[in-house]
């Protein structure tokens, strides 16, 4: 984590452009986005957690709403885990929804199911991958 905060705190974020950053080999990565959220319902569909990594998820710029639930009360997969790319989705509803905005950021770990990138404008974030 405090590498994670490290390339955080100095990386010009604003500055950013969208792609994949490699921070410490295989053990720390950072995508960039910038896109228009989606909807409960496109985000929900895609009810995600991971078994390997970490996410610590960067709202850079707008508003971003995600869901949450802990994976022990989901009950439905949607389909089998997908090990090469560290995920797993639920069918199951959120439990709750919060907001990021501008410069907050949440913290999931494998135990977290969440539905990230909801909202009617575009988005800008940082998802930093941190394996276990």
């Amino acid at each position: 984590f405090a590498k994670a905060f490290e390339y955080i705190s100095k990386t010009d974020l604003h500055a950013i452009e969208p792609g994949k950053y490699e921070i410490d080999e295989d053990r720390l990565k950072a995508t960039v986005f910038q896109k228009k959220g989606m909807t409960v319902e496109e985000s929900t569909s895609k009810f995600e957690c991971h078994n390997k990594f970490i996410d610590i998820q960067l709202c850079i710029d707008g508003v971003e709403k995600m869901g949450w639930k802990p994976r022990q009360n989901c009950l439905t997969e949607k389909a089998s885990y997908n090990e090469e790319k560290d995920v797993l989705f639920y069918t199951d509803a959120p439990d709750m929804f919060f907001e990021l905005n501008k410069g907050q950021f949440a913290i999931f770990f494998p135990t977290d199911v969440h539905a990230p990138m909801i909202s009617d404008h575009e988005i800008k974030k940082m998802v930093i991958k941190v394996k276990i």
